[in-house]
């Protein structure tokens, strides 16, 4: 059993290995981190590993970037796939109940990075996104900050 998987009409799903209610999930949604989740813990050590310094959630940037480089004027995003809908990603499935609600939130969520990232780029900062999926992979994340980093300054 997958843990997406429903039971009666929606009433309950399995989350982990246990089934919760409606009313659980409920609670449990609003808890979702969004600041220090094991994603950004992983891309804030690569950095630190390869020799960069970073700030973190700078709240006086338009979209509060995870990290920021201001040497280098570089704004990472460490974006959920599942949140933001990375394109191509399993992880990236819509839920199965209430589907007009959360199509509606993913597009929001969509519009607002769009404008994030137009804002910034309007006062001179890069942004750039990395995904859940390419932080779990040390192989993808070693490469893609490879690909967004200035060249020569990395210490490997």
């Amino acid at each position: 059993m997958s843990a997406a998987v429903s039971q009666s009409a929606g009433n309950t799903s399995l989350v982990g290995q246990r089934w919760v209610g409606r009313d659980d999930r409920h609670h449990r949604q609003p808890g979702q981190a969004s600041k220090h989740t094991e994603p950004e813990l992983l891309v804030r050590r690569e950095l630190h590993r390869l020799g960069f310094r970073f700030r973190l959630h700078r709240r006086d940037l338009p979209g509060s970037p995870d990290l920021v480089l201001p040497r280098h004027r570089l704004c990472i995003f460490v974006n959920g796939c599942f949140w933001h809908r990375h394109s191509g990603c399993i992880r990236a499935s819509i839920p199965k109940t209430n589907r007009l609600f959360w199509e509606s939130k993913f597009e929001k969520n969509k519009e607002r990075d769009a404008r994030a990232y137009s804002e910034l780029s309007l006062r001179g900062w890069r942004a750039v996104v990395i995904w859940e999926c390419e932080a779990r992979n040390p192989r993808r994340l070693q490469a893609a900050l490879l690909r967004i980093l200035p060249p020569g300054e990395c210490s490997e």
